[in-house]
C-alpha cells in the first residue's frame, strides 16, 4: 500500500509524524525514531514569553541586589548573558544533522517582532518548516472576538512575507466559528493547518499554597474533537491537514487515513 503523502510541500513517505513533545530533546531517541520509520520531526516549542520573564528576572535580580551592602560586592552572582534562543537553535541544527528527515521548528511568540525575529532564526539554522503555535489569552473584556482573530491572522501573514520555508499554524478548538477562522488563516498563506492544541492545566496545591502546572497524558478519546475538527474544514482550505493528539493504537491511524482519503464529505451535509 502507498502511504506516500505530501505536507506543507514536504514529500512524506507516510504521514506518521514526530509531533511537538519531549522525545525530540534527545539525538539518540531522535535516531532511533528515525530507524523506527518517523516521517519527519517537530521540535518541542521555544516561548518567546518564557525566554523574556526569564531576561528581566536576571535583569531585576542582579539590579536589587548587586552591591546592596559593601560586603555584598565580590559575592553577586555573575549571571552571565540571560536566555535566549541560541540553545534551541544549537539543538536544531543537531537534530538536521542526526537525520535524513525533514525536521520542522516550533514557536510560540507573544509579540509581532518576537514572531517573525525567531522564525527567521530557526529558518537561519536549517528548519524545514516552522510551526506557529497560536494561543492567545482573551482575557481583556474590551478585545472583540474578531479583534483577537484579526491580530493572529496579521502575524501569519507577516511570518509568511519573511520566511522562505513553509509554515505551519497549530492552534485551539476554543474559537466562536472554528471553521471561519481556519479559513482566514488559510487566506493569510499558512502551508498547514494543525488540530489541536492542547493546555497545560492550572491547578492549586492547597498544602503549600501555590499555583501548580500540570499536563495530563493524551487518550484515543482526545482522537474524536481533532476528527471532527479536519472534517470541518477538508475540502474548504488549501493548505495540508495534521492531527495532533489522541492517535494510540493503529486503529486511531487507519480512522485517520480513511478520513483523509474520503474527505468526509456526508459529516458537512
Amino acid at each position: 500500500m502507498n502511504l506516500s503523502t505530501t505536507y506543507m510541500g514536504l514529500h512524506l513517505p507516510h504521514p506518521l509524524v514526530v509531533g511537538a513533545s519531549p522525545l525530540s530533546d534527545d539525538l539518540d531517541l531522535v535516531k532511533r525514531l528515525e530507524d523506527a520509520g518517523a516521517a519527519a520531526f517537530v521540535l518541542r516549542s521555544l516561548y518567546e514569553e518564557e525566554i523574556t520573564n526569564e531576561q528581566l528576572s536576571g535583569f531585576f535580580f542582579s539590579e536589587t541586589y548587586e552591591d546592596s551592602f559593601p560586603e555584598a560586592s565580590s559575592y553577586s552572582p555573575d549571571l552571565g548573558a540571560p536566555p535566549g534562543p541560541d540553545e534551541y537553535l544549537e539543538h536544531l541544527r543537531s537534530v538536521k544533522q542526526a537525520v535524513n528527515v525533514p525536521v520542522i521548528a516550533s514557536l510560540n511568540g507573544c509579540t509581532p517582532g518576537g514572531w517573525v525575529s525567531y522564525a527567521r532564526l530557526m529558518e537561519e539554522a536549517g528548519a524545514d518548516g516552522v510551526e506557529l503555535h497560536l494561543y492567545h489569552a482573551a482575557s481583556d473584556p474590551g478585545a472583540s472576538a474578531a479583534e483577537v482573530e484579526r491580530q493572529m491572522v496579521e502575524m501569519v501573514t507577516g511570518v509568511k512575507r519573511e520566511l522562505h520555508i513553509p509554515v505551519a499554524v497549530k492552534f485551539s478548538a476554543l474559537f466562536t466559528s472554528f471553521a471561519n477562522f481556519a479559513t482566514q488563516v488559510d487566506a493569510a498563506g499558512a502551508d498547514a493547518l494543525v488540530l489541536f492544541t492542547r493546555f497545560h492545566k492550572i491547578d492549586i496545591d492547597v498544602i503549600e499554597l501555590e499555583v501548580v502546572r500540570r499536563l495530563e497524558l493524551s487518550s484515543s478519546a482526545d482522537l474524536d474533537l481533532r476528527l471532527r475538527g479536519v472534517a470541518v474544514v477538508s475540502g474548504r482550505v488549501k493548505a495540508s491537514l495534521a492531527i495532533t493528539g489522541g492517535a494510540h493504537t493503529a486503529l486511531d491511524v487507519i480512522r485517520e487515513r480513511w478520513l483523509e482519503l474520503t474527505s468526509f464529505n456526508w459529516f458537512r451535509r
